[in-house]
């Protein structure tokens, strides 16, 4: 393989393009990279379910440089204010800040990586560089979201963050970097890439919603039918990322919700987070990761690689609806060396907030995989804005269900003869 052989020829693998055409995703959905990237999705899931954003929680060194980094940019955009012009999408202004950016984010990265990490400087530099938006077409997408979260995992990777990081990664780092690309989005009236209403839920965004939703499950204050209301809403938009969401699209759109984000608005139906955490995975490997003209412009390089993963080897789901477990059970992806070595030594990250830690108050079942049981949030056929359906198989109403149309507290006519039976 192309990066097995650099690696041995002293070499550092090329970080390009993989995906040339659509028979090429079928590889892709077997890559390490595929992997890693499921895994950190869903292990993050479990990490931060439970914790608000709001929360203390452990900030490594690197993480608060990180942090610190997008502070450089946001000063950046404000030396690149929007230019006064007629269109309503796409202020060119936006391609001087992209400039800049790429001038000046090399530098910015080198200074915040520790010495003996700089060997991964060039990977980390290409994910971070695709994370803000195409300069060209002046849009952003769940594709340069996408890129981030292989920024997200590749430094995990790296162990350049490391596993106590994972709360803090997902509630403080990109929550940071959530609030510039709407930064971005709203300077430079940026227009969302691709089709609107099938590459995202909000029309640019959709990890936030997997994430946010794996807050919830645990001691939700709220069910999901009420996410819309606007005193929830007032009352936990800084506390759960779905809701900060739910706020911003409340902000930049108007009418009703169930007009102009009805992908969303159907999920109010789903009567736990634990399912809709679950369908909202199903989805974006659907959605988002099984498109062609999202998956086309995804770069690989040795951390995330586009190398074949072993037969066999099964995608890691969340398991949500309890206190997530120690550490050492929650390595969820591989060291960019070998897919094949052993995990490395747990480090003991600090205890979620002790509310987080009464299983009396938890809710929802523990099997919360990602099975045939769970929700699945599927795009509607017979439109063109991919409206969300919500499908319980679990529930089935097929007529080979005798049950399923059953009144609560009654019973089967087999069961009363039963009952006629042993009376007799």
């Amino acid at each position: 393989m192309a990066d097995a052989n650099a690696m041995a020829a002293g070499k550092s693998p090329a970080i390009e393009k993989r995906v040339h055409n659509a028979a090429d995703l079928a590889q892709w959905q077997r890559s390490r990279a595929y992997h890693d990237l499921i895994g950190y999705i869903n292990g993050t899931s479990s990490a931060i379910q439970g914790i608000k954003t709001t929360d203390e929680m452990y900030e490594s060194d690197v993480l608060r440089k990180l942090l610190g980094l997008f502070d450089a940019l946001a000063q950046l955009v404000k030396e690149h204010p929007p230019l006064e012009q007629p269109q309503r999408f796409g202020n060119k202004a936006y391609r001087d800040w992209s400039r800049t950016m790429h001038e000046q984010l090399p530098g910015l990265l080198a200074q915040l990586l520790p010495a003996a990490k700089h060997k991964y400087h060039n990977e980390l530099l290409q994910y971070l560089l695709e994370s803000f938006g195409n300069a060209t077409r002046i849009d952003y997408g769940t594709g340069h979201e996408l890129s981030f979260i292989f920024f997200l995992c590749a430094l995990f990777k790296a162990e350049i963050l490391l596993e106590q990081d994972i709360v803090s990664a997902a509630l403080r780092l990109f929550k940071r970097y959530l609030e510039f690309a709407r930064q971005l989005q709203r300077t430079y009236n940026m227009e969302p890439a691709g089709s609107q209403g099938v590459w995202s839920l909000d029309d640019f965004q959709f990890v936030p919603f997997i994430w946010g939703s794996a807050q919830l499950a645990v001691k939700s204050p709220f069910d999901p039918a009420k996410f819309v209301d606007e005193q929830i809403i007032n009352d936990f938009k800084e506390q759960y990322m779905f809701i900060s969401c739910i706020d911003y699209i409340c902000q930049v759109k108007t009418g009703h919700f169930g007009e102009h984000s009805n992908q969303l608005w159907s999920i109010t139906a789903v009567p736990s987070w634990i399912k809709i955490n679950a369908g909202l995975v199903k989805m974006y490997q659907k959605e988002i990761l099984s498109k062609f003209p999202v998956i086309q412009h995804v770069y690989f390089g040795e951390l995330m690689s586009f190398d074949t993963v072993a037969a066999g080897t099964t995608l890691t789901n969340a398991r949500l609806g309890h206190v997530a477990p120690p550490p050492s059970k929650r390595i969820c992806i591989a060291t960019p060396a070998s897919a094949n070595l052993l995990p490395p030594t747990p480090i003991v990250a600090p205890p979620p907030p002790a509310e987080a830690l009464n299983s009396d108050l938890n809710v929802g079942d523990s099997s919360s995989e990602s099975s045939d049981n769970s929700v699945v949030l599927r795009p509607h056929t017979d439109s063109s804005a991919s409206l969300v359906g919500i499908q319980g198989s679990g529930s089935g109403s097929g007529s080979g269900d005798k049950s399923t149309n059953q009144p609560p507290g009654e019973l089967t006519k087999e069961q009363q003869q039963q009952q006629q039976q042993q009376a007799d």
